[in-house]
């Protein structure tokens, strides 16, 4: 078998490679993070069967855990694996084009060491490297955000650089009190302790790394760094940061909820917590006029709407949250993309400029439409698939306070509903003004209507991907099973 070592090696190795390659040909650098996720879409595909039959456990240095650093790949970090490695294959084919006159070599080596922070989160096995995989991811982001080095760009990358920064710390901190506490960094080591420890002491902790990664997660209170950073990157990065960096957030979010520390009485909190980041994020984008920051805002909502799932804790509730994961990351990922172009034409993120759109763009607009119906969670698309399990997971509560809850995020979909509909209206409807327009060029449309493919195709046979939802949510449910994959 191959080593999972290599999802993390191949993407950094090139990555410190671009510039090697620079002295061949300037041109050469564009190709090598869709190579670099390529690879990594295929390994990681190839490792998905043996995940389902246990962890795929790598030790680095010739020491057992917990002595060592080592990598977990089990069906939750697979899963989360591969939705990296595709989302970032696709965004990388639909850069070639879209950012050909502005990207050089240090956009490209940021957008891969964003990926392989991204992968290096989902599968470590130790709390420390969690941090600096996760800090690699950060770092990149900021940049990345500012890349273009216009005034709204920079200040929107200082104001994430700051947010991100004091999230980071806590997190640190928390680390930090964790070695105190254990001794140990190994999250399976920690986890099979934790039950030595007073709760009230590990109160602690747990309040710094679910702030500290919630900022990331772009969580409510916690997520006002998003809706400047999302508009003002280029509409690769928005569709990176949407798609990828926000769900690698709450990764991490339930790694140490419920693997590390395994406490059943957050979860009611974590179900409300959602559900309010679902209403906020859904009642902000209702307002805006700003196309991209709608899409932002979206995003927040959608995360509010995996944390419920997560928080309703049974079965249904959590395959229902990690389905939405894959779900928001096509469908938010197809929307920047689609949007990108549509404001490359107009010239204006304003939503009134896309009047008449859909008969000049008509591929962009009907991409950019699925995607809109896949997060509302119309049928066939795989949103409704995933929205369905969640309301399903809440209502086999049986608790009256789920009950509530699920009606609330009936009404956030209403909310979602009623703005993703005027925009659609809008670009299919509404007469335009009478200046040319030519849709996106083949090499962005090839990896749009990839993802529209994969939207309709996993909304219809939802059964494609549901063993390795099934396995990842029993595995965060059962966290004895991930102790004995890694301790043996």
């Amino acid at each position: 078998m191959v080593s999972p070592v290599l999802l993390i090696a191949v993407p950094l190795g090139l990555a410190f490679a671009i510039p090697l390659f620079g002295f061949i040909s300037k041109k050469i650098s564009k190709y090598i993070p869709p190579v670099a996720m390529l690879f990594n879409l295929i390994l990681s595909l190839m490792l998905m069967p043996s995940t389902l039959k246990g962890p795929i456990v790598v030790s680095i240095g010739g020491w057992n855990p917990p002595f060592c650093i080592n990598l977990v790949v089990d069906s939750l970090s697979i899963l989360f694996s591969v939705l990296i490695a595709l989302v970032g294959f696709l965004v990388s084919i639909y850069a070639l084009d879209y950012m050909e006159k502005k990207a050089t070599e240090k956009y490209h080596i940021l957008y891969l060491l964003l990926l392989v922070g991204a992968t290096g989160v989902v599968l470590t096995g130790d709390i420390f490297n969690l941090f600096v995989f996760f800090e690699i991811l950060c770092i990149s982001s900021y940049a990345l955000v500012a890349y273009l080095g216009d005034k709204a760009g920079v200040e929107s990358g200082i104001k994430y650089l700051i947010q991100g920064s004091i999230g980071s710390s806590l997190i640190l901190i928390g680390i930090g009190i964790l070695y105190g506490m254990f001794g140990s960094l190994n999250i399976a080591d920690i986890a099979s302790n934790i039950n030595s420890i007073g709760s009230t002491a590990l109160l602690i902790p747990l309040a710094l790394l679910v702030t500290g990664f919630g900022v990331e997660g772009a969580i409510f209170p916690l997520n006002a760094w998003l809706p400047d950073a999302h508009s003002s990157a280029p509409s690769s990065i928005s569709a990176i940061l949407s798609g990828i960096a926000i769900g690698v957030g709450v990764y991490a979010l339930t790694r140490v909820i419920f693997t590390l520390f395994g406490v059943s009485s957050i979860f009611p909190f974590l179900a409300i917590l959602g559900v309010l980041t679902l209403l906020v994020g859904e009642a902000s984008a209702f307002k805006q006029n700003n196309l991209k920051r709608m899409l932002a805002y979206s995003s927040t909502g959608q995360i509010g709407l995996i944390v419920f799932g997560l928080g309703i804790a049974n079965y249904h509730g959590v395959a229902g949250g990690l389905f939405q994961v894959v779900s928001h990351g096509l469908g938010k990922s197809l929307l920047f993309m689609a949007a990108g172009y549509m404001i490359y034409r107009t010239g204006s993120m304003d939503i009134s400029a896309l009047k008449g759109i859909g008969k000049k763009m008509p591929l962009t607009s009907i991409a950019f439409t699925i995607g809109a119906f896949s997060l509302i969670g119309l049928p066939p698309f795989a949103g409704f698939a995933s929205k369905f399990l969640i309301i399903q997971g809440a209502l086999l509560k049986q608790d009256a306070l789920f009950f509530v809850l699920a009606a609330l995020v009936l009404l956030a979909t209403v909310i979602e509903g009623a703005y993703f509909l005027k925009v659609c209206q809008i670009i299919h409807f509404k007469e335009g003004n009478n200046q040319k327009k030519k849709d996106a060029p083949l090499v962005a449309l090839i990896p749009m209507f990839i993802l529209v493919s994969l939207i309709i195709i996993i909304g219809i046979y939802p059964n494609l991907v549901s063993d390795f939802l099934n396995s990842a949510a029993s595995g965060l449910l059962d966290k004895l099973a991930y102790i004995e994959g890694v301790l043996g």
